[in-house]
Parts: structure tokens; sequence; C-alpha cells
């Protein structure tokens, strides 16, 4: 899953990013509110981790234009500001949670667990036909057979991205933005070259699932069973 966080404080960030880092989620950090808003609009966040108080646009207003935007992503607000009508304002705009600082970090930790609703030491694996998608390895299984291969940590994240989306066609630009970051600037051979390393160890596996190309949009993780 894909963290963003949004904090000028740049110790505070980096702690944050280093614990969040080993619990397995992939985390982005912005340090002023105009680069944290154009990350968070751009879709690819499971979750925002969201200072109230930053340089060139504040909290409260990035908060406001991802629900205008309609998207979906929780986000948990952190901020000196503890009083009851700040945490109230922010709430009526859309956040999921509120953590005044100073906070402790194992608490922001279980804070962020709720929100994606897991658990150190719980199995949250993903499954997909006879795969799964086991992040402890990290590796892909065949649930019949138990055969596994392991993964790299871009494949792991191209693969979870798939499997929380089956059946659904996932534009090459935003697959590109979840797994590699949007300030990374070599797209295609990239994309395409992991695309076929994720198909072949689904094939190696006796995977009943696939990544089909849908020409000029994307891909699409689908059963094989489906395929015409």
């Amino acid at each position: 899953m894909r963290i963003l966080v949004v904090e000028d404080e740049r110790a505070l960030a980096e702690l944050v990013e280093k614990r969040l880092t080993k619990e397995h989620y992939t985390v982005d950090v912005a340090y002023d509110g105009e680069d944290g808003l154009d990350k968070a609009l751009s879709g690819i966040y499971d979750l925002v981790l969201l200072d109230i108080m930053l340089p060139k646009v504040d909290g409260m207003t990035i908060l406001s234009e991802i629900r205008k935007a309609g998207l979906s992503v929780k986000v948990i607000m952190l901020t000196a500001k503890s009083a009851l009508e700040d945490k109230l304002a922010g709430f009526s705009e859309g956040a999921n949670d509120y953590v005044p600082k100073p906070f402790h970090i194992e608490e922001l930790l279980a804070r962020v667990q709720v929100q994606l609703r897991t658990e150190i030491g719980v199995d949250t694996s993903l499954s997909y036909g006879n795969v799964k998608l086991d992040e402890k390895i990290p590796a892909v299984v065949n649930t019949d057979t138990e055969e596994e291969i392991k993964i790299n940590n871009k494949e792991f994240l191209l693969l979870e991205y798939f499997m929380m989306n089956p059946n659904q066609v996932l534009p090459k630009d935003m697959i590109f933005d979840r797994v590699w970051g949007m300030e990374n600037d070599s797209f295609s051979n990239n994309l395409e070259a992991y695309v076929s390393f994720v198909r072949k160890k689904l094939k190696a596996i006796a995977a009943d699932v696939t990544i089909r190309s849908v020409r000029n949009m994307g891909y699409k993780l689908e059963s094989t069973d489906e395929r015409t």
C-alpha cells in the first residue's frame, strides 16, 4: 500500500517515513503544501498523513481539494493544533482521523493500521483466483499447489495494485505513478518490462490469472478462464 506524508518538519517526516517503510508500506514525502497537493490529487495513494500548518498551501485546503476531487483516500491529520474546534473543522472537511503533535510513532502506526485495516502479525496477503501475494517473503504463491516464486519490490507493488483492482482496466500512467512514484521519468520501458516479469512468474507457478494488455488504455488482471 502507498502512503503520502505531507510534513514540512523534515526530521519528523523522515522518522515517519522510516517507520512506515519498516512495516512494508511504500512511502512518498512532500515537504510543502503545493507539492503535497499535487501528489495527493494523483489518486495513487491509499492514505495521506497531512500536516495542517504547511508552507505554500495549508493542510485544510489540501484536504478540501482531495474531497472536492472525489477521492476516497484515507486522510489522517497531523498537527500541533489540538483544540476541539480545529478537530471538528478537520472532520467536517472529510478527515478520517486526527493526531495532535507531539505523538508517539507507534500510536501513529496503530492509527494508520486502523484506517488501512491492517495489523502487525496478521495475515494481510491478497488473493485472486489461485494466486496469493505474500508480503512476508515476498512471493507469489499458487494456493492449490503451494508452489511459490519470489518477487522483488517493484513486482510486488505492481501485482498488489492489480490484485486490489481485479477485472478493472488500469491506465498505464496511473500504474506507473503508483509503483514508481510521480517524479520518476522513465516510463514505458520500465512498466512493460515489469508487466512481462510478473506475467512470467504467474505462469511459472501455473496461476489461473494473468495480466492482459488493453490496447490504448492499460492493463487488466483477469482470470485466464475469462479470456477469449
